[in-house]
């Protein structure tokens, strides 16, 4: 409970909290004093002495401990401890963009890092993080295609759904129509004016009932801007392959119909890109990122709820017990 309270308390003056260096000269203070005021007596045993020890000896330093305490809970109190208190008003529309991503077999070849698949899982989850007012959704496809989570303006359901894609969920197979149609489908009855797909493929359509282009002209009749991106490096790229002697890496050659992946683009409005390696990747969706930019304005309110009283009380606090522990239980009589 206690840590939850510090993760959302800020600093008004954090510059007083270099006043805190003053506790180890107050040790070291205090230490020399005590030591100056100790008197030695050579004896020949300890004996009769054991057990002479009193109560006051035993604590004689806790009234020093109270006035350190009060000391830092002074200085904690002048550094102005507050709760930061946000509102956010929205004003404007975002865009409604379907992330279409390709989990056939062959996005598990390793010429990106860790993989295909898994490449484009981070790009697309860092693309989400700088997308706060847009609303989004996510397909998948293979041989069939599947939506993963629909149209959402709750990122962190979306991002939960990203992190459980992997190859294997669908049909193997590249059925390219069927995800463009099914990311369409997503958009259909979408009041927004900006639609979006980004599809995301490293091969050539060979499955699924719907035709590449039968859904792209569906995509053109409802207004929606396609951007495709053609994932693989050149020639050739190592893909595991699961045999009955367990998993071997293959080396396969990179298909991918650039033609119609352009095609798709061009013709809705969008653009077509070819990634070989994670860097081009990442900077293609960072491009595209710019390419769509929100039309919203977000305005932040910030309220401070004030958090210094408990420390200056605390330091009151502790010093009344120092005094009347050195008045009274402490007290030195000449």
């Amino acid at each position: 409970m206690l840590y939850k309270w510090f993760q959302h308390i800020s600093l008004a003056y954090p510059a007083f909290l270099g006043l805190l260096l003053i506790v180890p000269f107050m040790i070291f203070w205090y230490r020399n004093k005590y030591n100056k005021g100790q008197s030695s007596v050579i004896i020949s045993t300890t004996q009769n002495f054991r057990g002479a020890a009193s109560w006051k000896s035993t604590f004689r330093h806790i009234p020093f401990i109270l006035r350190m305490l009060a000391a830092i809970s002074l200085v904690i109190a002048l550094a102005r401890p507050q709760i930061k208190n946000e509102e956010r008003l929205i004003n404007g529309e975002g865009i409604d963009i379907i992330l279409c991503i390709d989990i056939s077999g062959s996005m598990l070849a390793q010429d990106f890092t860790p993989n295909r698949i898994e490449a484009a899982k981070n790009v697309a989850s860092t693309f989400i993080d700088n997308r706060p007012t847009d609303r989004i959704g996510l397909v998948i496809f293979s041989g069939e295609s599947f939506t993963m989570c629909p149209l959402t303006a709750d990122h962190n359901v979306l991002q939960t759904q990203l992190y459980n894609v992997q190859s294997g969920l669908l049909e193997d197979g590249t059925a390219i129509g069927s995800g463009l149609a099914t990311s369409v489908d997503r958009l259909r009855q979408s009041p927004s004016k900006s639609k979006v797909i980004i599809l995301l493929t490293d091969g050539e359509n060979n499955g699924g009932l719907i035709d590449p282009n039968t859904a792209k002209e569906i995509a053109k009749s409802v207004g929606v801007r396609v951007y495709t991106i053609g994932v693989g490096t050149e020639g050739y790229a190592p893909v595991p392959v699961q045999t009955s002697g367990g998993v071997i890496m293959q080396r396969e050659k990179i298909n991918i119909d650039e033609k119609l992946l352009t095609q798709i683009a061009n013709e809705t409005g969008g653009k077509y890109y070819r990634a070989t390696d994670d860097h081009s990747l990442k900077s293609i969706y960072s491009e595209i990122d710019k390419l769509e930019k929100s039309k919203v304005e977000v305005a932040i309110y910030r309220r401070y709820s004030e958090q210094f009283l408990p420390f200056a009380l605390a330091a009151a606090t502790f010093l009344l017990f120092e005094l009347v522990l050195k008045f009274t239980l402490f007290r030195k009589f000449p």
